[in-house]
């Protein structure tokens, strides 16, 4: 009898972490394929001549946020964006391979000055976006936020990723 019984146990000791990979495994994939949330949300200033337009951003700081973005995104709320940080300032190039909306890229100076705006780029595509010149960082919005705010190089961006002079 006990052997029976010890056979039992184990059987159902494997049944069970059979039962839990079973659950976890689709978990797992499905967290792996999901689009990624950035670190927690910040706030971003940006001044210009019609006023002072306030967003919420994700931060993109390390090699895997900046490669993925806003990619797999089905949605993006006006107010709300992804702060792409590069340092030391660079020349940089974006494009829109697996993302399905359309954004404005904000390109953003060391001075906290827009460089460049990329605006309405085209959903999924490998074409190159570049900066225009040197930067710390790019704001990316959902697409014609830079036309409704009359957002244009100049403007000056305020979060402490850039200097305040």
């Amino acid at each position: 009898m006990a052997l029976v019984g010890e056979r039992s146990a184990r059987w159902a000791d494997r049944l069970g972490r059979a039962a839990a990979l079973a659950l976890l495994v689709p978990l797992l994939l499905i967290a792996a394929w999901a689009p990624s949330r950035a670190a927690d949300p910040d706030t971003l200033e940006i001044a210009g001549k019609t006023g002072v337009h306030v967003f919420s951003v994700e931060l993109a700081v390390t090699e895997e946020q900046r490669g993925r973005g806003l990619m797999f995104r089905r949605s993006l709320p006006e107010g709300r964006g992804m702060l792409f940080k590069f340092e030391p300032d660079q020349n940089v190039t974006m494009w829109m391979h697996n993302t399905y909306i359309s954004l404005d890229m904000i390109f953003i100076r060391s001075d906290g000055r827009i460089q460049r705006i990329a605006e309405n780029t085209t959903p999924e595509s490998d074409r190159i976006i570049s900066s225009g010149g040197p930067v710390r960082g790019v704001l990316e919005v959902i697409a014609g936020t830079a036309r409704k705010l009359g957002l244009a190089p100049g403007d000056r961006v305020a979060h402490p990723w850039f200097d305040q002079r």
